[in-house]
């Protein structure tokens, strides 16, 4: 486990009218996922000539926004989302790979023109929230502390150019399952009249437009039946690209051995954190793990023959859903008998462990919060 380095000062105002422990408690009961908030933020300003400046925590409150800030005129926005933890054989919190998360974070702001957050201030704010509100985070395995950290464009001017003022904004949410029937196998659509994003877009970053664009599909998948939309390429409309706002991963078995695929990084994908680990986890299970562009025809063939045994999403929010079975305009198939298969269920428990400290830490991808 490695320690987070805390190197710049924040000036820290706690909430004068904190929650007792009974009110905590009761919104803290069946939290579900992204309603749920703390007591407190990290904020930061950032002014073009002076860079980033007056760091706070504060009691978490409603920000105060010029009508006309470049935000909510052109779109500079961009957000990360990862996780606190509590640690069960130590009774600490841990943040899970945050570093990763802080460098991703300054990817979609480079993307969108926006300033560059120093890693460790990033990480810094984590910390900070993580302890000042440590009694929200949750004590089960699988329940966590979500922190969504985002930055917006505050300049009070309209023209279509990069904004000269910026503020970094870090919330914390009590989480149960991303989905409300928790790791129950999910039902999928494949749409054909939309796209998540194109060669040169901002699909591998995380930019707000881009879950915008991405409801109306979200509700065309739901008109018919399904949890989630399934992505394909913008260019051929054939290769598997995401879902949601999550990966995708599919589980072959190959002469007694589990192989792991997953889409390639094509510049239109977001390079996921959790997709990353559980490529290394695999690894680490003794299982091959490969990256590659992979068609719809391919799924299908590949789950008659019985090559594919299973497929899942995953992802900050989800950790690791199964899917179950997958629609399209040319039929439904089944996946696993629409149930949670062994090597998605071994996966899940393993990075759960990894993420509660009940395994070890090889790759040290635990933040110890103090």
């Amino acid at each position: 486990m490695n320690q987070a380095v805390l190197n710049h000062p924040f000036q820290i105002r706690p909430s004068r009218r904190p929650l007792s422990p009974d009110q905590r408690a009761d919104r803290m009961r069946n939290p579900g996922f992204g309603r749920v908030f703390t007591e407190h933020m990290v904020t930061m300003p950032y002014s073009e000539g002076i860079g980033w400046h007056d760091g706070e925590l504060r009691p978490y409150e409603s920000l105060n926004m010029d009508p006309a800030s470049s935000v909510l005129h052109y779109g500079q926005a961009i957000f990360e989302g990862m996780k606190a933890y509590f640690q069960p054989r130590t009774g600490g919190l841990a943040l899970f790979r945050p570093y990763d998360n802080a460098r991703r974070f300054n990817a979609s702001a480079r993307r969108l023109a926006m300033p560059e957050l120093p890693e460790d201030v990033f990480v810094e704010a984590a910390n900070l929230l993580t302890l000042q509100d440590w009694n929200w985070v949750p004590r089960e395995v699988g329940e966590s502390l979500y922190l969504r950290p985002f930055m917006v464009a505050t300049d009070a001017a309209l023209g279509i150019r990069p904004s000269q003022d910026y503020l970094f904004v870090m919330l914390a949410l009590t989480t149960g399952a991303y989905f409300p029937a928790g790791v129950k196998p999910v039902t999928v659509w494949i749409t054909e009249d939309f796209v998540r994003a194109g060669p040169g877009g901002t699909g591998a970053v995380k930019v707000a437009g881009n879950y915008a664009a991405t409801l109306l599909a979200q509700r065309q998948a739901q008109d018919q039946g399904c949890d989630q939309v399934v992505w394909l390429d913008a260019v051929e409309r054939r290769y598997i690209e995401e879902m949601g706002g999550m990966n995708l991963c599919f589980v072959y078995s190959d002469g007694g051995r589990t192989r792991l695929v997953t889409p390639l990084l094509t510049g239109t994908l977001l390079p996921g954190i959790t997709r990353a680990s559980l490529l290394q986890l695999a690894r680490d299970m003794g299982m091959a793990a490969e990256e590659r562009r992979l068609s719809v025809e391919e799924w299908q063939r590949d789950l008659e023959s019985g090559a594919m045994t299973e497929a899942f999403a995953c992802g900050t929010g989800a950790v690791l859903t199964p899917i179950g079975t997958v629609k399209s305009r040319h039929g439904v198939w089944t996946i696993n008998g629409g149930e949670t298969g062994p090597v998605s269920a071994l996966l899940r428990e393993g990075l759960l462990n990894l993420q509660h400290g009940l395994a070890d830490d090889p790759h040290g991808w635990r933040h110890r919060v103090q």
